[in-house]
């Protein structure tokens, strides 16, 4: 039997993704509005493709409804055939259906067999965790619905208007030593935060704080996109095929000025607030340009992702769950990896071009925010509201 506030997180996501569906016009429902989002109703689907695929033919050894919508949602989200989704109501009948099936299954003792998937509720956890993942991809959908659909500007910008910052010098310093990254076996851990790691890290520091939008504006009024000395040659072959100049939410007002496109249509850009939208490109741009402004600023990379995990663990950083943060390493596997529940969670990134982020945003659930999660993304990725983070040699 499923522990209750497990079975309460997962209907209640569920309730939550049906009612991201039903908000928008029937014709939004199945629409791609990014080459790499898949569509809302989708994601939805595939939630609950994952839950029959495992409570019921690998658990039960029945695939027969698992058979029959796999080659819809068994697929890459960047392929997924949006287009032979059935309608929104047709889709959320059938999620609701079948959930509340599973559900049953696992609040019932013995509906299910005996497995070692089930052993501490991990599999319940990793459907949950995946459920919680394919919740803030539609969120993302819908944003990039929004950036797509903005109308040129034409009304006075929100207040207050953004101005540019220098970046300050606020840092902790992390002593040199060997330190715990990863998770030490707890059940919702996912196979690439395990097992846990000894590793050893020299001094460093990094920021307090994620980079603000105030202080990316100060690197793009510097000049940033147009210097290629910032750009490595990885960055300036996407920045000449992107034709990027400003975080992707980024938009000009009737002014000249900046704001944000969220959710609900035009917000401010708040100074103090992480910048997101970038993409890792952007990030070890912008990285060079503060290093380039000497002082204790002399140094500046982006972070490598045990150096986040070890000054998160330590209570070190501010402003962390507001923006995904990118790392300066690809997604790898920790050494004696073993896959869980098959290869295919996280086997599919090791060994290609994927980044690593780290933290949260602010559309993240709780049950992934954790110190040792670990989030991979292509670097040319900028819709996963990601920002950065700061690291320097020591003093």
């Amino acid at each position: 039997m499923t522990h209750p506030d497990l079975l309460g997180q997962l209907s209640g996501l569920q309730t939550m993704m049906a009612d991201l569906l039903t908000g928008v016009p029937t014709a939004a429902a199945n629409a791609r509005f990014h080459p790499r989002l898949a569509s809302l109703g989708w994601y939805l689907g595939r939630a609950i493709y994952r839950e029959l695929h495992w409570l019921r033919e690998v658990l039960d050894g029945d695939g027969d409804l698992a058979g029959r919508v796999r080659h819809l949602f068994d697929v890459d989200e960047a392929l997924a055939p949006v287009e032979q989704l059935p309608p929104p109501d047709h889709l959320l009948a059938w999620a609701a259906e079948i959930q509340d099936e599973h559900l049953r299954r696992l609040a019932t003792p013995g509906a299910l067999p005996p497995s070692p998937l089930l052993v501490d509720d991990r599999l319940a956890w990793f459907l949950l965790q995946e459920r919680a993942r394919d919740y803030e991809a539609m969120l993302w959908v819908l944003l990039a619905r929004r950036w797509r659909e903005a109308s040129p500007p034409s009304l006075a910008p929100p207040a207050p208007r953004l101005e540019p910052r220098l970046p300050s010098a606020d840092m902790v310093a992390i002593t040199q030593g060997h330190y715990r990254v990863g998770s030490r076996g707890e059940p919702w851990a996912y196979d690439n935060e395990l097992p846990p790691q000894a590793v050893e890290l020299a001094n460093f520091r990094i920021a307090r704080r994620p980079v603000t939008n105030g202080e990316y504006l100060a690197f793009m009024t510097a000049g940033g996109y147009d210097r290629k000395e910032f750009w490595d040659t990885a960055g300036q072959a996407w920045l000449a095929s992107d034709m990027a100049r400003a975080p992707w939410h980024w938009r000009r007002d009737g002014q000249g000025g900046w704001h944000a496109l969220g959710l609900n249509g035009p917000v401010p850009l708040v100074a103090e607030d992480p910048v997101a939208g970038l993409s890792h490109h952007e990030a070890r741009a912008h990285a060079a340009w503060v290093a380039s402004l000497g002082g204790a600023l002399t140094g500046a990379v982006v972070q490598h992702e045990y150096q986040w995990e070890v000054a998160a663990r330590g209570g070190h950083l501010e402003g962390t769950g507001r923006v995904w943060e990118w790392c300066a390493n690809l997604f790898h596997p920790y050494p004696d990896f073993s896959p869980f529940p098959d290869p295919s969670v996280s086997a599919a990134a090791f060994g290609t071009d994927q980044g690593v982020l780290r933290g949260a945003s602010l559309h993240t659930q709780r049950c992934l925010r954790r110190a040792s999660f670990r989030h991979s993304a292509a670097p040319d990725d900028r819709f996963r509201i990601s920002g950065l983070r700061l690291v320097f040699p020591p003093d």
